[in-house]
């Protein structure tokens, strides 16, 4: 009996030990399994983001085209009909559109200004000789206002006239010098600015090109000169050994001397004259 049962306890500890084996083989697929479908899933995500990105790709619109239709143009044509236009002759110191803006938009509605800025040498020059800041300062300018019947009346009643009392201000003592233009629009000014821009660029490209045929005449000139040097460097070379040779040989007594015979002149009425020109003449 006793061996019997120690052959039983010996099975059922084997039987125990697979069993332990067999669990922590489980636990271990288990683990692989959960590993796997983790890595799924994170594919899965990487795949949703990638949807999502071409959704918001996709999502995005082209934008639109805001087409006038024929009543709208027909309305802002009218309404450029009855623009007027401003001059002003003179553009104090210290003044730039936005206050020429700020100070008529009080008698009218201004819709567009534009200023001429002064030439770039003119500012260095005046800097130069008066000093100070040399600051954008502008020559003259065109002011548009929404009506021509406002616009005639401020030209007339502001011309000539203070653009400040206040004593504090910059423009204290300054005139207003403005002129209405008849007949005159925004496309005359643009129309204007645009052929005096091509007109500079023009300019512009005959300079460079005058500037670049003077560069290559000059170019060419050096080059000339450099091979003229060497033409000149290699004669006074070959001088140098000839005077050389010269004396030398002059030293040695190996002088050459070649001896011209000199020929008989033809004497005339000779026979033998006549003879030699018959015969070349034949």
């Amino acid at each position: 009996m006793s061996d019997l049962d120690e052959v039983n306890d010996d099975e059922s500890v084997q039987s125990e030990g697979s069993v332990d084996h067999e669990s922590e083989n489980g636990d271990e697929s288990e683990n692989e399994n959960e590993g796997d479908v983790e890595d799924e899933s994170e594919g899965e995500g990487g795949v949703e983001d990638e949807d999502e990105t071409k959704d918001v790709i996709k999502t995005k619109k082209p934008k639109k085209i805001h087409k006038l239709s024929l009543t709208e143009t027909e309305d802002f044509n009218k309404k450029l009909k009855k623009r007027g236009v401003i001059y002003v002759a003179r553009v104090p110191p210290r003044m730039t559109p936005s206050k020429i803006k700020s100070l008529l938009s009080d008698f009218a509605e201004v819709t567009r200004v534009f200023l001429v800025e002064e030439d770039a040498s003119v500012r260095k020059r005046r800097k130069r000789e008066y000093g100070g800041s040399g600051g954008k300062r502008y020559v003259e300018g065109w002011v548009e206002l929404a009506s021509k019947r406002k616009a005639k009346h401020i030209a007339a009643s502001l011309n000539l006239t203070p653009i400040s009392n206040t004593k504090r201000n910059p423009h204290y003592g300054t005139l207003w010098n403005l002129k209405y233009l008849h007949k005159f629009k925004w496309s005359h000014l643009t129309e204007k600015v645009a052929y005096e821009r091509r007109v500079r660029e023009q300019k512009l490209r005959v300079e460079m090109m005058h500037a670049r045929r003077e560069n290559a005449a000059y170019v060419e000139m050096v080059e000339t000169g450099k091979k003229l040097d060497k033409i000149e460097e290699r004669k006074r070379k070959r001088g140098d050994a000839s005077v050389s040779i010269s004396s030398n040989s002059k030293k040695n007594g190996d002088e050459r001397r070649h001896k011209h015979h000199q020929r008989r002149p033809f004497k005339e009425g000779t026979r033998a004259t006549k003879s030699a020109i018959l015969g070349g003449l034949l």
